[in-house]
């Protein structure tokens, strides 16, 4: 049922939404995350045109649109305070909607194409020191209720640690990707799948986890699993971490990710080379692993501010 906003989309336009969407899904295996910002910028393009161009949105219209359609749509959205990061994730996703619908051979127009993304600075990944991840991991044990989900968490942010997994490739391991012993099957974005290695700490914790939990152990089980069975929701091992970080008075960025860019930060500072991390991290480019070199650089550059006598 379309809601009051897209009471303007003809039917075409709502059919061709509703299949892109399924497409993003289960074709390309697009996380939710992705699905729902594109979605909402489709839906923020969309409401633009029904106040640029005033009456209904269909196929046809969208085939007509200009270059200067567009740039009139992302200076509204600039004109509304939006970080040109969000511009530019905007413009992304737009554009997948547009190339989809070419390959589909529903319309032709590659105006959006044409349209330069807002210049955006990367952030530099934050990640914690070498103490502030061992007391992570040392503390996450201290459940008051259900000593097996305290097992269960440390385990977790020792695998997120020692792996430099992503919360959701965590969540989703089976039992089955942990057969090889002293690998780990990582299915990462796109579906793509990698091998990582299992630091014994890392398997000794999920040990002690799996002789606690009461639920099932069957090869095909999720490995984290919540205090009823089911497959442990992300929103459950971020509140617990929150719940460390005000403990430990540890800053607001230090989020399970955090610890993912420890694992990279701490792999290339002890001297590991960007192929082998970018391939550990499942990264499809390898400029997104060297941002750990600026990282890296930045801290060495404290280190010697704060050690050297001329520096003070």
């Amino acid at each position: 049922m379309p809601d009051n906003s897209q009471l303007a989309w003809a039917d075409d336009v709502i059919d061709a939404v509703v299949k892109w969407q399924s497409w993003l899904r289960y074709e390309k295996r697009a996380s939710d995350n992705t699905v729902e910002s594109y979605q909402f910028d489709l839906h923020n393009l969309f409401d633009f045109l029904n106040q640029h161009r005033g009456r209904q949105i269909n196929l046809g219209m969208l085939s007509a649109l200009t270059l200067s359609d567009f740039r009139s749509w992302l200076a509204n959205n600039a004109a509304e305070n939006r970080q040109a990061s969000s511009r530019a994730r905007a413009v992304a996703g737009v554009r997948n909607f547009f190339r989809w619908l070419d390959k589909s051979g529903q319309l032709h127009n590659n105006a959006i194409d044409l349209l330069k993304l807002p210049k955006t600075g990367k952030r530099l990944p934050r990640p914690v020191t070498e103490i502030q991840a061992q007391d992570i991991v040392a503390l996450s044990k201290n459940v008051p209720n259900e000593s097996w989900v305290g097992l269960r968490d440390e385990a977790l942010f020792t695998l997120l640690y020692g792996a430099g997994l992503r919360i959701s490739e965590a969540l989703n391991l089976t039992r089955a990707d942990l057969a090889q012993g002293e690998r780990i099957t990582v299915t990462g974005k796109g579906n793509k799948q990698r091998n990582v290695p299992l630091l014994p700490v890392v398997r000794e914790a999920l040990e002690k986890y799996f002789a606690a939990c009461p639920f099932a152990k069957d090869n095909e089980d999720v490995v984290f699993v919540g205090v009823r069975g089911e497959k442990l929701n992300p929103a459950v091992a971020q509140r617990h971490l929150r719940q460390l970080r005000r403990q430990l008075n540890l800053p607001d960025n230090v989020t399970p990710h955090a610890l993912r860019h420890s694992f990279a930060t701490h792999l290339l500072a002890s001297g590991a080379d960007l192929r082998s991390l970018q391939e550990l991290l499942g990264h499809s480019s390898l400029s997104t692993t060297q941002l750990y070199t600026q990282v890296d650089a930045q801290q060495l550059q404290k280190a010697y501010k704060a050690a050297h006598p001329r520096a003070k």
